[in-house]
């Protein structure tokens, strides 16, 4: 836990005291008489602790304590105070300082604060850290993809991040809606704060009311304390609402007038609560087909559309699949422990050839599933569902023995998993001997 130890102090005796103690205690000590002094320590080494007495030839400890704090938040101070002059102290804690303890208590208590602050710094710093890797997971470029169309739209992205614009993300399903709003988030002045999503299709309209601007205690039967809605803890933060489009329309009258306002009223309240959030949506629904048949409010689609970016459908970015499936297949062989490095020519055909209807997400299932399956370091086709080589064999518009067999052994494996692996109830239902069976099995692999 040792750390480094900063004591600002005019009294030499007093000072080299201190420094000899926590020095025994195995924390590197620097000393400083004044707060010039301090300063181009506090310039040239990293410190976690500041000791520093209130009265200084050139300042106050106290100011000094808020000037140091602001200028170096993850450095925790400790104020000396003179017997009698606790109210010092007291403003030093109020201006950011950790504690503070009195002379000729000093010797005794000083070893079990410094501790206690040293973790409060070893804290923060893991903290700053995390907050760190956080942001690189989900920085810009961390978006892969060669293609022209997915640069087109991080650069849209990129642009709109900065400001506290609304943005609707349209595309399919599965196109990385909430990758592009975690990205425009910590690509935002609001990154320090929280992000948090929502999917208005995973909630009846009375539960979605609650789950976005909470309730109060009593305002339903189940409501027995108040609730914090999403928007609100989402305060100078962003709050991300996916399928915007299945928003019941007179939830969507609430939301106009957080983004008009800034205040909602929460369920069973009487009074406004103000917030200060920033509002990303997205969906993969048709809002102006919506509005004209009476589902969607106008001027909400208005007020959400400010910024609109269009994601590709993986079927328009074929280049940017072997790139996708080379980060997936890495990510799951970590994952699952299993050594696979390469695949096929074959395997990335089959994934070419793809329509990929689920996009992005539909790879990575498929991906995790062959990895799963892998035999051996490389991916082959076997390794793909029976759909996909089945499916891709029949888009090349042959009809050969092979293409016969591939929907025979897909439909074996469907029957399979109909039974749950009973294969002699497996070969009642497709009209075949046990005999038979086991060998379709051993022949299409399938064990």
């Amino acid at each position: 836990m040792a750390g480094r130890i900063l004591i600002i102090d005019d009294e030499e005796k007093l000072r080299n005291l201190m420094a000899r103690i926590i020095t025994l205690e195995g924390f590197e000590v620097l000393e400083a008489m004044n707060a010039k002094t301090a300063w181009k320590k506090l310039e040239q080494q990293d410190v976690d602790v500041i000791v520093c007495d209130v009265k200084l030839p050139d300042a106050n400890g106290v100011t000094l304590s808020q000037q140091i704090k602001s200028k170096f938040p993850l450095t925790e101070i400790i104020v000396l105070t003179a017997f009698g002059n606790i109210p010092d102290g007291v403003q030093a804690m109020k201006n950011g300082a950790f504690d503070y303890i009195t002379k000729g208590d000093d010797n005794e208590k000083i070893i079990p604060l410094l501790n206690r602050a040293i973790e409060k710094v070893q804290l923060q710093k893991r903290i700053k850290q995390l907050e760190k890797q956080v942001g690189k997971h989900y920085a810009f470029e961390n978006i892969l993809g060669d293609s022209a169309i997915i640069h087109d739209a991080i650069a849209l992205a990129k642009k709109v991040a900065p400001t506290d614009a609304t943005v609707m993300l349209l595309g399919e399903t599965g196109t990385g809606k909430e990758v592009f709003a975690q990205a425009i988030h910590h690509g935002s002045k609001r990154s320090a704060n929280p992000f948090l999503a929502l999917n208005c299709s995973a909630f009846s309209k009375e539960l979605l009311e609650s789950e976005l601007f909470g309730h109060k205690a009593g305002a339903f039967t189940s409501a027995i304390k108040d609730k914090r809605g999403l928007i609100e803890e989402a305060n100078d933060g962003t709050l991300f609402l996916d399928e915007i489009g299945e928003m019941h329309i007179d939830l969507q009258s609430k939301l106009l007038r957080v983004l008009e306002t800034n205040e909602f009223i929460k369920v069973g309240d009487t009074k406004s609560t103000k917030v200060n959030v920033r509002i990303i949506t997205a969906t993969n629904r048709d809002l102006q087909q919506e509005i004209e048949e009476g589902q969607f409010r106008e001027d909400l689609f208005y007020r959400l559309n400010v910024f609109t970016i269009q994601l590709p459908a993986l079927r328009d970015r074929k280049k940017d699949i072997p790139l996708l499936a080379t980060h997936f297949m890495q990510i799951f062989a970590e994952k699952t422990n299993q050594s696979v490095t390469s695949m096929s020519k074959e395997f990335l055909d089959h994934l070419q050839q793809h329509t990929w209807k689920g996009n992005i997400r539909e790879l990575k299932n498929i991906m995790e599933r062959a990895v799963i399956l892998a035999n051996d370091s490389r991916l082959t086709v076997d390794n793909l569902p029976l759909e996909l080589q089945v499916m891709n064999h029949q888009s090349q518009g042959t009809l050969s023995a092979f293409d016969l067999a591939s929907v025979e052994k897909l439909h074996i494996q469907r029957v399979l998993n109909h039974t749950k692996g009973n294969k002699t109830e497996a070969a009642k239902l497709l009209n075949i001997g046990l005999t038979t069976l086991y060998r379709k099995i051993e022949e299409y692999r399938l064990g």
